[in-house]
């Protein structure tokens, strides 16, 4: 089966509402970093605004941010880069009162229309009783897909380099062209490097998980030696690593962002250290993104998902869905994002290294 995209449906700009609804208010922003009172908060949706008769929509969004308009487009901005004078839209209602309409009925998916939808139904949560043979399957479509016309962004945490087969799995997906970027923490990295160096992760095997005595320096050896180098790619080069996620991700010249946290040790020299540079980093790649899949990392994947709205203008004008999944063992990982708002996450209950091994040996 050819796989299909979410189709985009499109308001009914000649309907009476849209029609007969007035023109968006702006306000200048009183000062940098600061909204005008009555600011409207964007969402994940596609939100449309009224201006001079056309409904706008804008090109590139995220959730609680402003829409401010400039020379004749609305760019969707974090309240940190609002500067003194934008024009910033007004408006807390969202079905026209105020032009402003936000659309969250806004994609069809193959199938959704031939099925019945009941008011009462079993099992409609993402829990471990979950049956997730179906979302494999989609996935290997989506992915395929996705390969060759999309942006595929995967956001790691360390459980993916504890395991020997992981790595070696997720490699391949490097080298086959389903990682287009790599979003992670200084934890990833290093323990994936200590992997390729020492052979252990946090000091335990890779392929036999016994701890190595005194392992527990493995990790800090390896940030301190990659220091000495001064980057991740002269490491690799200079101590002859050949495997591995980060190793991949160098030989292939796919990009990654790694962010620190209040608890790292080293970190490693490409390691973001300033949140919100680190912010802007990953909002590069989340830019792109048309599928987005997080696995083990509650934190990285909220921050990432927050991030996401739920769909993506390509550069003919066409709209469509981005995709996003997050994977953990917790249930509580997996449906945090909706709570979060990232309402369009879809979770699998999962262990991360037999998720990663499915998919490098059922996709082509």
């Amino acid at each position: 089966m050819t796989f299909q995209l979410g189709k985009y449906i499109e308001p009914d700009f000649t309907q009476e509402v849209f029609v007969k609804a007035p023109e968006a208010k702006l306000a200048e922003a009183p000062r940098d970093m600061t909204a005008p009172e009555n600011f409207h908060a964007t969402s994940i949706f596609p939100e449309y605004f009224k201006v001079d008769g056309r409904w706008l929509l804008p090109a590139d969004s995220r959730m609680d941010c402003v829409a401010v308009y400039e020379d004749g487009q609305i760019h969707v901005r974090e309240f940190r880069n609002v500067k003194k004078g934008d024009m910033i839209f007004l408006g807390r209602t969202e079905r026209c009162e105020e032009g402003i309409y936000v659309h969250d009925d806004s994609f069809r998916f193959p199938g959704e229309d031939d099925e019945e939808k009941n008011s009462f139904a079993f099992r409609q949560t993402r829990s471990r009783e979950t049956a997730f043979s179906y979302d494999y399957g989609s996935l290997y479509e989506l992915l395929e897909y996705e390969r060759d016309h999309g942006y595929i962004t995967w956001i790691l945490g360390p459980a993916c380099a504890f395991d020997a087969g992981a790595r070696d799995a997720f490699s391949m997906l490097v080298a086959k062209g389903y990682v287009h970027a790599l979003l992670a923490g200084n934890a990833l990295a290093t323990h994936d490097l200590e992997a390729g160096y020492l052979g252990t992760a946090l000091g335990q095997n890779i392929k036999t998980q016994k701890p190595h005595f005194n392992g527990h320096y493995n990790h800090i050896d390896t940030i301190n030696k990659v220091n000495l180098y001064g980057s991740i790619p002269a490491f690799i080069e200079g101590e002859n690593i050949t495997d591995g996620v980060m190793y991949s991700c160098v030989k292939h010249k796919v990009p990654f962002v790694l962010n620190g946290s209040i608890r790292d040790d080293g970190p490693l020299p490409e390691v973001y250290e300033h949140t919100y540079i680190g912010q802007d980093a990953i909002r590069k790649y989340i830019r792109k993104s048309t599928t987005v899949i997080g696995m083990a990392t509650v934190l990285h994947t909220i921050a990432a998902g927050n991030m996401t709205p739920s769909y993506r203008v390509m550069k003919d004008g066409t709209v469509r869905p981005i995709y996003f999944y997050s994977i953990d063992t917790s249930e509580f990982a997996v449906n945090k994002l909706g709570d979060r708002g990232s309402l369009a996450a879809k979770g699998i209950v999962t262990n991360v290294q037999d998720f990663v091994c499915n998919l490098a040996k059922n996709l082509r």
